[in-house]
């Protein structure tokens, strides 16, 4: 099944090589994403295969988080979610986040 790609030009260049790729969302809320990028559309991203955490419900940071990610695997509590786009701070690879 494919994803329909909804996005402007210039925002897709940007981004084109995080399509279908495991990522970190990071938001301005304490909620952090990471799963597969799938769509990128002018009000929503999507993800699919995707841990959802709310850093205010658990004693690891969401630097600590990303890296435990990294670590051991995705630990995947949605099969699809929506991102609102006006809350995201951050998008980067999951293979970039660094181990320290």
């Amino acid at each position: 099944m494919g994803s329909v790609l909804v996005v402007r030009k210039k925002e897709l260049d940007e981004i084109a090589d995080m399509l279908g790729r495991d990522v970190v969302v990071d938001t301005t809320t304490p909620l952090l994403y990471i799963g597969r990028l799938t769509e990128i559309g002018d009000y929503f991203i999507t993800l699919e295969d995707v841990d959802v955490h709310d850093s205010n419900e658990s004693p690891a940071s969401k630097e600590i988080y990303c890296i435990d990610a990294k670590k051991y695997g995705i630990k995947k509590n949605r099969r699809r979610v929506r991102i609102v786009r006006s809350i995201v701070a951050s998008i980067s690879l999951l293979e970039d986040v660094i181990e320290y």
